[in-house]
C-alpha cells in the first residue's frame, strides 16, 4: 500500500487528490497538510507530521516550496510538485532538490497536455518557418497570466526553435517578426482551461487544442506522477518523463 502526503488537502485540487486516493486499492492517505488548515485531522504545518509516507503530492502554493523540499529531503520522500508561478528562486530549490531525491515537478499535471507539447514540437520541426501562436483559456479567477502550461508549452518549442522570443500579450504598432511565439491569455466564466497551439504558414494551419473538462484531470495526473517516481533514483521527472518512457 502506497501511503501519500496529501500538501494542500484543503484545497480544490487537494479535495480531489483526496478522493482518488481514497478510492485507490493501492493507495491510502499517509496524512492531510495545509497551512489554511480547515477539517478534522489536517496538520497547518507539515513538520508536525512525524509519521511514514512513500510520496507526497503538493497542490498547496508555490510560496511553500521551500519548506516542502526541505521536508521532504530530510525525511527522503520523492515529491510531485503540481503548483505553479515559481519563481527564479524556487526553481533553484526544486533543481537543487532533485539532486537527492525524485521530485517530478510539471506545470500542468495531464498527460493530455503532455501529448499536446509532442505534437506541438514535432510541427515546428516540419514546418521550421511556420509562425507560432499559443492562446490560453482559464477561468476568471486564476491569478497567473500567461498560464504556466502556456509557458510550459512556449519552454518547450524553444528547445526546437532555438532562436525564438517570447512575446507575452499583443499590443501597439509593428509587424510579427519570424522568431517570436505569441502568448495570449483569456479569462472568462469558469473555464478549467484550454490551450490551444497554432502553427501556421501563409498557406496552411496546424491547430493543436487541449480542453480540460474537470479539475479531477489534474489531481488524476498527479496521482499518476506519485505511481511513477516511486522507485525512481534522484531526479527532475515531468509529464514528458512518462510520455517518453
Amino acid at each position: 500500500m502506497i501511503k501519500v502526503l496529501i500538501n494542500g488537502a484543503c484545497g480544490r485540487m487537494g479535495c480531489e487528490v483526496e478522493k482518488l486516493v481514497e478510492a485507490a486499492d493501492d493507495l491510502k492517505v499517509a496524512a492531510k497538510v495545509d497551512k489554511m488548515a480547515d477539517k478534522s485531522g489536517c496538520y497547518s504545518d507539515i513538520n508536525d507530521f512525524d509519521g511514514e509516507a512513500d510520496v507526497i503530492i503538493d497542490f498547496s502554493n508555490h510560496l511553500g516550496t521551500a519548506e516542502l523540499l526541505d521536508y521532504a529531503v530530510k525525511k527522503n520522500i520523492p515529491t510531485v510538485i503540481a503548483t505553479t508561478g515559481h519563481t527564479d528562486e524556487e526553481l533553484e530549490i526544486i533543481n537543487e532538490a532533485a539532486k537527492k531525491i525524485p521530485v517530478f515537478h510539471s506545470a500542468n499535471m495531464s498527460l493530455g497536455v503532455a501529448l499536446l507539447v509532442e505534437l506541438a514540437k514535432r510541427a515546428a520541426e516540419v514546418m521550421p518557418d511556420a509562425d507560432i501562436e499559443i492562446v490560453e483559456t482559464h477561468h476568471n479567477r486564476k491569478l497567473d497570466a500567461p498560464s504556466g502550461t502556456a509557458l510550459m508549452i512556449a519552454k518547450e518549442l524553444k528547445k526546437v526553435r532555438q532562436k525564438a522570443k517570447l512575446v507575452l500579450g499583443r499590443s501597439g504598432n509593428g509587424k510579427r517578426e519570424p522568431d517570436e511565439i505569441g502568448i495570449s491569455a483569456v479569462r472568462r466564466g469558469n473555464i478549467v482551461g484550454i490551450h490551444e497551439v497554432y502553427v501556421s504558414t501563409d498557406s496552411q494551419t496546424i491547430t493543436l487544442k487541449h480542453e480540460a473538462h474537470s479539475r479531477a484531470l489534474f489531481a488524476e495526473g498527479g496521482i499518476s506522477a506519485a505511481r511513477f517516481i516511486l522507485g525512481k533514483s534522484a531526479g527532475l521527472y515531468d509529464m514528458n518523463s512518462i510520455v517518453t518512457e
